[in-house]
């Protein structure tokens, strides 16, 4: 531990964490094996981190947030595993109205001055492009990219390997596999380059690319594209199935 950070005896540090110069670790902060610290981190509590998380310079995680229904109750962040925060990032705790926590899960990137609000979902393995955020008690899935400059609405939804451009404004749920853009945001096609990357194979990426036309080229409502999916699901393929449950678990509608 560096001589020169400020940390709170009852905090809960294991032996092998690197914590840099001028930072400040609160109470009720649990931090797991082999995370590092740079320098000028602020970690606030209740928090628990797990193993293998790297905090960059003037990242504050675990902040109240500034919700104004916020009163000061006790409320939570819990971080998984190998996640990177870079500079200047900012990660709020729940609020008792929602789930009480916001939830970060393994291998994200997150790049500079990123944000994610309070009561907020994460998944695994996605990436934040430089000053993407998300507002509260937004939900990602898994291995998705926000581009730079992206903002949620509160109370979407993205689905996994879902993708946005540059400077997106979203403010209803994006299926999963779907590339979104603009400001407002608009559907743009399928992220079959995310799909590629992650070993999907041929057959799977052209069932992707058939349930995206039922859903936005076809012309039918959402409810008889969902009856169409399930008809070409016919033998329940890992793949098709996230993209229907995608669209059957929005709430606030999803981007056509």
């Amino acid at each position: 531990m560096n001589s020169k950070s400020v940390i709170d005896p009852s905090a809960k540090i294991h032996e092998s964490v690197s914590v840099g110069p001028f930072c400040v670790i609160g109470p009720n902060v649990e931090i797991g094996p082999n995370c590092i610290l740079h320098s000028h981190v602020v970690i606030k509590g209740p928090t628990r981190i797990d193993e293998g998380n790297i905090f960059y310079q003037f990242s504050t995680i675990g902040e109240d947030t500034p919700d104004k229904k916020y009163q000061g109750e006790e409320t939570s962040l819990e971080i998984g595993k190998s996640n990177i925060f870079r500079e200047g990032i900012t990660v709020h705790r729940g609020t008792i109205q929602d789930k009480s926590k916001t939830v970060i899960g393994d291998g994200n990137l997150f790049m500079a001055y990123t944000h994610v609000a309070h009561d907020c979902v994460v998944g695994n393995y996605n990436v934040f492009a430089n000053s993407a955020g998300l507002a509260g008690h937004v939900t990602l899935g898994n291995y998705l990219t926000l581009g730079a400059f992206t903002l949620v609405h509160q109370f979407c939804k993205l689905g996994d390997y879902s993708f946005t451009g540059l400077n997106t404004i979203i403010t209803m749920d994006v299926p999963a596999f779907v590339k979104v853009a603009a400001n407002p945001a608009r559907p743009i096609g399928l992220n079959s380059i995310g799909m590629q990357r992650n070993n999907f194979d041929t057959e799977s990426i052209n069932l992707i690319k058939k349930a995206y036309r039922v859903v936005y080229r076809k012309g039918y409502s959402l409810e008889d594209a969902i009856k169409h999916l399930h008809e070409l699901n016919s033998q329940s393929h890992p793949a098709l199935e996230a993209f229907i449950a995608s669209l059957e678990n929005s709430e606030r509608g999803i981007l056509r």
